[in-house]
């Protein structure tokens, strides 16, 4: 155990909040489970708590070894990962999946092993490295926005657009993360304007072509999003009320303390209790003393984001930071401003709370790349103590040294004059 802590290497905060925020994850999960298995009857409680220990499992072995890879070498894999990433989304967006009935052409099924998968994060977390690489390239040069728009706007838009169709709120919370990232990363601010201007109206030109063609399956899912919007609005009875509703009545239930852990009344009746607005149960459950313990470690994952971006040893390791890191927290504000309906219903989760494996790992990889910017700082903070161990064991050799020189001599001049007291004659004898 001890020689695996010793392995783990850079920010030890960082380790320590995630590692608590998984532990804590294990009981709202298992007791938000019952919806699955009363409500809709499938599977068992501890069936479901199993799967999220696996999903869990997997995503630490992720921190472990991305964390372990020097983080330079993922400008290279962000430069191959483009292209590849556009590709599987083409696939995602005609090949994918149905899952409950729903419409779910964001996720893709993995072959042998039947797990589904979200593409869209995937792509988010590569943008994310490649928008960070190529602004770490550019921050000594000088460059028109031609060039950047090559460059860097057309894999951004290229990711995006095959995003939109199934996924508003993601695309949404990409470009939003890109912009900021590249605000924070002094990419010139009128280029940033006119490549605003320019979303908004691909966003607009999107719509007219939907609402022209209603029936083509890139566009089947405007409707939901107008109806989401509408519904937010509006005070009629519907099903995203419903779910408010009884998220507001377990937030409400909660109080101070909470009723318990696995004593949730609302997780029998609330959709997507063990993910999407597993805050509410955890509020139902542990009240407004486990909302705020939650919202604390966020926050405090957040300052630990920022204090690494200002400590870390190269502009990409900063970027790669903010980029990764930001969103996390971004996220997990947007789930619980949900939850308490601040925000439209989104689908985005708690994350490392909310159960599902492809938000987990890819969560869990953008974790294991910032533990990488860190650890390389940790490293040259060992190698510069080193150093000075070293020199302060060569400069106590030296002193040794020189005083072992200095008795040496004092030695011998005491020898040599009770040589002379013992033979005082001896002189004259010799000259004789």
């Amino acid at each position: 155990m001890n020689r695996l802590v010793a392995s783990l290497r850079g920010d030890k905060v960082i380790w320590a909040i995630v590692f608590l925020l998984a532990l804590i994850s294990f009981l709202p999960v298992y007791s938000a489970s019952t919806n699955l298995v009363y409500v809709i009857g499938k599977g068992s409680t501890l069936g479901y708590l199993v799967k999220h220990l696996g999903h869990l499992f997997i995503g630490f072995i992720i921190i472990y070894w991305t964390h372990k890879i020097p983080y330079h070498y993922f400008r290279a894999i962000s430069l191959i990962g483009i292209p590849f990433v556009i590709i599987l989304l083409i696939y995602t967006l005609f090949q994918g999946t149905t899952i409950g009935g729903a419409n779910a052409s964001r996720w893709i099924r993995i072959p042998f092993v039947g797990i589904g998968f979200q593409t869209s994060t995937l792509a988010f977390t590569v943008l994310m490295v490649y928008v960070a690489r190529y602004l770490a390239k550019v921050s000594d040069k000088t460059y028109s926005f031609k060039e950047s728009l090559v460059e860097l706007w057309m894999p951004i838009f290229g990711v995006l657009i095959f995003i939109l169709p199934t996924n508003f709120s993601t695309t949404a919370l990409i470009f939003s993360m890109v912009c900021m990232l590249l605000y924070i990363g002094q990419y010139p601010f009128k280029y940033l304007l006119i490549v605003l201007g320019a979303g908004i109206a691909a966003l607009l030109l999107f719509l007219l072509l939907a609402k022209a063609f209603p029936e083509n399956k890139m566009f089947s899912r405007v409707k939901t999003w107008e109806s989401r919007i509408e519904r937010f609005v509006d005070d009629k009875p519907n099903e995203d009320n419903y779910q408010i509703e009884k998220a507001k009545i377990a937030i409400a239930s909660g109080k101070i303390y909470g009723l318990g852990p696995g004593k949730s009344v609302q997780k029998n009746f609330l959709p997507q209790s063990s993910s999407d607005f597993i805050f509410a149960i955890i509020v139902e459950e542990y009240g407004i003393i486990g909302a705020f313990g939650i919202i604390f470690l966020y926050m405090l994952l957040f300052v630990r984001f920022i204090i690494n971006a200002h400590k870390a040893p190269t502009f990409f390791g900063k970027l790669l930071i903010i980029g990764l890191g930001f969103p996390i927290i971004f996220q997990a504000m947007v789930n619980m401003a949900v939850a308490v309906e601040l925000l439209p219903v989104t689908g985005q989760t708690l994350p490392m709370i909310s159960s599902g494996g492809t938000s987990i790992w890819m969560t869990c990889v953008s974790i294991g790349l910032i533990l990488s910017v860190t650890r390389k700082e940790e490293e040259v903070s060992l190698d510069e103590e080193e150093k000075r161990k070293r020199e302060e064991a060569l400069q106590r050799i030296i002193d040794r040294e020189v005083s072992l020189d200095s008795a040496l001599e004092e030695d011998k001049e005491k020898e040599e004059v009770q040589h002379d007291e013992k033979n005082p004659l001896e002189p004259i004898l010799n000259q004789q």
